[in-house]
């Protein structure tokens, strides 16, 4: 029996039919209901037997009432009266007048009253009660008096057991009730009363349109008012079938792989399931050649079209297909069910309206069968839609936390500005801004005192400002204004170092011009001197490091040996960098340990060594440990976080790789932010309040300028997942993402202007997807290479499709390598070579690509694009179609941006280029 009762009788124009046996009964109503507590398990009597079988003659569909459920069961003295009260209730449009209706329904007993009687309606106003009737019994046309009944259990595990719930549910429903019966909204009027009966309750309603002439409702209306119904009241158990789906989804995804697999093994082996399918695709496609207009299938002439529905329910008998059509049918009477007295009736494939894309299909591989095309459509959808973990990839530890840098003995003269000193007081501004194992980080107590220190002329508190403003420590985000204290800072480094030459001091200007930190006004602006627009100058970094390195500086050894790794302002040598590493490693420097484990795991610059790579990664985590304790940096709080996340160096701890985050994260650390959103949004289930820290976490790493959280923000914003769906706010972050040299997001960038019908715009997707391939992604040559093969979006050149095509495929990208087998076997854009063929399609197929095995199974009976390689590849459509036609899942209540966020991303938009505080991190392991 269904979850949901829902009938919908109307009472006509007029006064209604009597019918006296029941008029008497409804008289003595009140009496009837009276039970003695003591009798109310006492047989039914002989009367109301009699009774109950005139009622179901009357009004047949009373079988279907919980309440004839509950008599059935237990034929009681209660059960009975119950199942009588209600039976004439649900056909009161038989029974009664319309004005006696509207008092009934407003006063009968158990109805729960809101005012002087139990009828309500959307509105604050008092319902007068005879003004209502009168204009019920003065309507010229229809009035629906629907009923919606629910088993006692579920009203109150839904908390539909009281009729608040039921005006504020009912309030946000009447717009689709209302559709559904076809009356504009503005002309719609209803009222209901909650009747709380002892066994089920239920609520009444009046419907009907201030306008006669509106107001129709048929069958489609009523399912399409009870499916909603069903998905309103039961929202937390809808939300568990979905997912039950979606596991079915799931399981059905991978049957339909294997069907696919098993009957391309088939085809190969000469033994074709359906000879009847290949004649009739061969007679479609020859009548097609012979058919003028479109080449869809509501265009089609009659003949064609049951040609077409032929072939599909010939499709729809091979096993593997038949049971996934089966199991769909199956999923869609799950959630049917709970409105629904009947299943449904499983239609031939050809005449289900949610398949019928596979029509097209169908003519689709006839036209290109008839045509001798080479196709591209099984590969449809084989994208890379979720990149690698961005901070696997690259190196975010390049730079060393402040507070890592040495309390040096050797000062400075403080008698004159400007002086570098480690005074009492600068030591305990740097206390309140890092905090320690006593003392929580004070942000407005560190400013006040660098304040001082920097006006006193210390150099160290003008950077340590510069910091504040540039990570938004205590204070708004102000790069310009944190540049301006770099850039002093700089200028009285150099002085002092020009002064007297110190390793400390050159090592700390190195770091600046590395980090693009107040260095602007001195790096030449010719092309090429400045990286990204960042003020950064590796040449003369890389000088300043080999002076103070030439001292056995292990802070410098190791700056310097991350730009000879990356050869940034030398000549890039893997030797050298390591020889620089270790130098720094052997000075009891963690930072150093780390990137020699590295070195040695991979045998970058060396031999390979697993065991000497294990040791320095546990000297180096030991070591992390160790300064984390003593400075409490959010950068060696970051570093700790990602080793225990990733078991680097220690045994896996997800909990406290968290907590390590949350406090980096509380000093500003971007990536610290985008880890623990990173984290949460990978959780199975995370809670909603977690969800919603997540996103905050995302937007605060962003608003810094973080690339990959740019890039995980606008996932979420595309896909709507957690947050409202914004394709603008998407592509304004994919934007500013990409234009840091992030490549996903530059490739995301391109799908959506390749494939989003509201910014479709095939110039910027081709600019964004070039950009993509000039970073290598393989994914982004893939897709240039099937935009210039087709020649639909742009000008077809196949000697450019190739090249990219070659470019991906060198990669290890299967679709691609699968391409150019393709290719180069049919003679398509270049010479036809049987062996470069092979070639290819052996490495495609070595990845599990079963459309290159096929091709390579068949090769010596292949000579041109055949009848069975159409059919796999319709199989292939069928598999894809049944995995998309299912019920979407409900998304968490949607976060929207708010407008002072938006004036930020708006501000970084027109001022791309802006300089950041940290270098920016990138990280290889």
């Amino acid at each position: 029996m269904p979850r949901v009762i829902f009938k919908c009788p109307y009472l006509k124009s007029g006064n209604a039919a009597h019918k006296e046996n029941l008029v008497s009964y409804m008289a003595t109503r009140n009496g009837v209901q009276k039970i003695s507590i003591r009798n109310k398990n006492l047989p039914a009597t002989k009367k109301q037997d009699q009774f109950i079988s005139q009622l179901l003659t009357e009004f047949p569909d009373s079988k279907n009432l919980f309440e004839y459920e509950d008599y059935l069961r237990n034929k009681t003295l209660e059960n009975a009266t119950e199942f009588i009260s209600i039976a004439l209730e649900h056909n009161l449009d038989v029974v009664a007048k319309k004005e006696n209706y509207v008092d009934y329904i407003a006063n009968r007993p158990r109805v729960e009253k809101l005012s002087a009687h139990g009828l309500f309606n959307g509105g604050d106003e008092p319902i007068v009660l005879s003004k209502v009737a009168k204009e019920m019994a003065e309507h010229s046309g229809n009035v629906w008096t629907p009923i919606i009944s629910l088993r006692r259990e579920d009203a109150l595990s839904t908390g539909f057991g009281n009729a608040q719930r039921w005006k504020d549910y009912l309030s946000s429903y009447v717009p689709t009730i209302a559709e559904s019966m076809k009356i504009p909204l503005e002309d719609f009027c209803w009222y209901a009363a909650f009747h709380n009966e002892s066994h089920h309750p239920h609520i009444h309603m009046i419907c009907y349109s201030q306008n006669p002439r509106h107001g129709f409702l048929d069958k489609k209306g009523i399912a399409k008012i009870k499916s909603g119904l069903v998905s309103g009241i039961f929202r937390q158990e809808m939300k568990e079938i979905y997912a039950l789906q979606t596991q079915r989804r799931d399981a059905l995804k991978a049957e339909s792989k294997k069907a696919v697999e098993k009957l391309l093994a088939e085809i190969s082996a000469g033994n074709i399931h359906s000879t009847k399918m290949e004649t009739l695709l061969l007679e479609l496609a020859e009548n097609l050649k012979c058919t003028k207009g479109k080449r869809v299938y509501g265009y089609l002439p009659p003949r064609i079209k049951l040609l077409v529905d032929n072939i599909t329910d010939e499709l729809a008998q091979e096993p593997p297909i038949a049971n996934a059509y089966r199991l769909w049918q199956e999923m869609r009477n799950e959630v049917t069910a709970s409105y629904k007295d009947t299943a449904e009736p499983m239609l031939p494939l050809s005449q289900q309206k949610e398949f019928k894309s596979i029509k097209n299909h169908i003519i689709h591989e006839a036209d290109r069968l008839a045509n001798g095309q080479i196709s591209l459509m099984e590969l449809d959808g084989a994208e890379q839609s979720e990149p690698p973990d961005l901070l696997q990839e690259e190196n975010i530890f390049d730079d060393i936390g402040e507070s890592a840098e040495p309390v040096e003995d050797d000062e400075s003269d403080a008698t004159a500005a400007p002086y570098v000193k480690w005074t009492d007081e600068y030591k305990q501004a740097r206390e309140f801004l890092f905090g320690t194992g006593n003392i929580a980080p004070d942000f407005e107590k560190a400013f006040a005192l660098l304040q001082a220190e920097s006006q006193n002329g210390n150099v160290l508190a003008v950077f340590d400002l510069g910091r504040m403003y540039a990570d938004g420590l205590g204070v708004e985000i102000d790069t310009k204004k944190a540049q301006q204290y770099y850039a002093k800072a700089l200028d009285g480094f150099e002085l002092l170092e020009h002064r007297k030459p110190w390793k400390y001091l050159e090592y700390r200007i190195g770091k600046m011009y590395a980090g693009g930190l107040g260095t602007e006004h001195k790096v030449n602006c010719s092309e090429g001197a400045r990286e990204g627009g960042l003020g950064r100058d590796y040449e003369v970094s890389a000088e300043w490091f080999a002076k103070s390195a030439s001292q056995k500086y292990k802070f410098a050894e190791y700056s310097l040996g991350g730009q000879y790794l990356r050869g940034q302002g030398v000549e890039q040598s893997d030797e050298k960098a390591f020889e620089l590493y270790l130098r720094s490693a052997k000075q009891g420097f963690p930072y150093a340990d780390f990137e020699v484990a590295k070195m040695f795991r991979d045998g970058v610059g060396t031999e390979k060594d697993v065991e000497q790579s294990t040791l320095y990664f546990e000297k180096a985590y030991i070591g992390f440990v160790g300064l984390e304790k003593q400075s409490h940096d959010d950068k060696i709080q970051y570093r700790l976080g990602w080793m225990l996340k990733n078991g680097i160096g220690t045994k896996q701890d997800i909990p406290k790789a968290k907590e390590y985050f949350q406090k980096s994260a509380k000093l500003g650390n971007t990536f610290a932010c985008y880890a623990l959103a990173k984290i949460i949004l990978s959780e199975e289930a995370p809670a909603a309040e977690e969800v919603k820290q997540a996103v905050k976490y995302l937007q605060t790493a962003s608003d810094s300028g973080n690339p990959f959280a740019e890039y995980a923000l606008a996932k979420l914003y595309y896909e709507g997942k957690y947050i409202g769906q914004d394709i603008s706010q998407a592509v304004e972050l994919f934007t500013l993402s990409a234009e840091q040299d992030n490549e996903w997001a530059a490739y995301s960038l391109g799908k959506i202007y390749l494939t989003e019908e509201s910014c479709m715009d095939i110039r910027r997707a081709v600019a964004w997807l070039t950009k993509a391939s000039e970073r290598n992604n393989q994914f982004a040559q893939y897709q240039l290479g099937k935009l210039y093969l087709a020649g639909e979006q742009l000008p077809k050149n196949a000697e450019k499709a190739v090249a990219y095509f070659t470019l991906s495929a060198e990669q290890d990208n299967q679709y691609s390598q699968y391409i150019l087998g393709k290719l180069y076997l049919i003679g398509n854009a270049v010479p036809r070579d049987k062996e470069i063929a092979i070639r290819w399609f052996m490495l495609s197929a070595a990845q599990g690509n079963e459309y290159a095995q096929f091709f390579l199974d068949n090769m010596d009976k292949w000579k041109e694009p055949s009848v069975s390689f159409a059919v796999s590849r319709l199989m292939h459509h069928m598999s894809r179609i049944f995995e998309n036609n299912h019920p979407p899942q409900k998304s968490m209540t949607g976060l929207q941006i708010d407008s002072k966020r938006m004036k930020k991303l708006r501000e970084k938009k027109m001022a791309q280029g802006h300089k950041r505080d940290d270098l920016e991190q990138k990280m290889n392991y």
